[in-house]
């Protein structure tokens, strides 16, 4: 069982081969592998948001490729392009939804799409679409403490407190340019660097904490885990 992550930017490439792969391999899988979306040869120009059509053409042509990997897409809710040559499928329908609506619409919209492109002969299991609520940065303030000792700043831990105990859960962290995770984590820290930061981060969290804390992350997570058919008994 071979997994495809298609990602957006280097962080989350960085996780997967940091954090999830090693998670994931003691389910079952026998390869998780990191894909980035859009041209991976641009390295210059590497991360960021790219337009759904763009990003659905990689999905399709990587699965006809390789007909025997499921594959799971994880991108930011934030930012992501609503209408117009750019836009993704249900973006635009999330006014006055819950955090957890508006992610189930847009995966939802995602998965029939790529099923529409790839052709009738799709298996619909072999995709599985996960959108970060509404950030990357936002599974950081799962555990606030952990991260602030991790990126070596525990004398800012009150300041993340202070943002996390404002909302119901790190997923619920807004996503305007002022407001995002990434946005109030740089007003707390100028030098914030998302790339090393926020691996950092999160590494010292661990994926436990951010499963208790991230209901949307953890419902994702656990799909892919029972996907590969539970954990294998592996010798200690």
């Amino acid at each position: 069982m071979r997994l495809l992550v298609h990602v957006e930017g280097q962080t989350e490439e960085t996780f997967v081969k940091e954090v999830l792969r090693d998670h994931l391999l003691g389910f079952g899988y026998t390869s998780v592998q990191a894909r980035l979306i859009g041209n991976a040869r641009l390295r210059a120009k590497r991360g960021g948001i790219r337009s759904w059509s763009s990003v659905k053409g990689d999905i399709v042509r990587h699965l006809k490729e390789d007909t025997g990997a499921l594959s799971t897409l994880m991108v930011d809710y934030y930012a992501m392009p609503a209408t117009g040559d750019r836009g993704w499928p249900g973006r635009a329908v999330d006014v006055g939804l819950s955090t957890s609506s508006k992610a189930q619409i847009l995966e939802d919209a995602l998965k029939v799409d790529v099923a529409s492109a790839y052709g009738p002969d799709f298996d619909a299991t072999r995709f599985l679409p996960f959108v970060l609520m509404y950030e990357f940065e936002g599974l950081l303030f799962s555990d606030c403490e952990a991260f602030a000792r991790g990126i070596g700043c525990a004398h800012k831990v009150n300041s993340f407190f202070a943002i996390r105990n404002a909302f119901q859960t790190p997923e619920d962290i807004n996503d305007s340019p002022q407001t995002a995770p990434s946005k109030r984590i740089e007003g707390v820290i100028s030098s914030y660097e998302k790339p090393l930061h926020g691996i950092l981060g999160l590494m010292e969290i661990g994926l436990e904490v951010i499963k208790r804390e991230c209901p949307n992350f953890r419902g994702w997570l656990e799909r892919l885990e029972a996907l590969a058919g539970g954990p294998q008994n592996i010798q200690t």
